[in-house]
């Protein structure tokens, strides 16, 4: 019986809009981080809050960060997942 419970609340945890935006945060922050590792420079408040002034960035532009194949790749799975999700573009 207390298995069953456990199963309803995670189910139910799972499905509230909470987790759903907690989960799209960490995939924003886990994409944007390679970008930072690569020196783009971020433009909005919130990617300022997150990763701090830019005052080393290098690339103004997102299509000019040189990204290696595998960085280009897990971006490509982070979106997917984050589509999937529905998380806010």
């Amino acid at each position: 019986m207390l298995r069953l419970a456990l199963v309803c609340l995670c189910a139910a945890l799972i499905g509230s809009p909470a987790f759903s935006q907690a989960l799209c945060d960490e995939m924003w922050g886990e994409r944007n981080a390679i970008y930072f590792d690569a020196g783009y420079c971020f433009k909005t408040a919130r990617a300022k809050a997150a990763f701090g002034d830019n005052a080393d960035c290098r690339y103004e532009r997102i299509e000019d960060v040189p990204l290696s194949a595998r960085q280009r790749a897990d971006i490509a799975a982070i979106q997917a997942r984050e589509r999937r999700n529905g998380c806010p573009r």
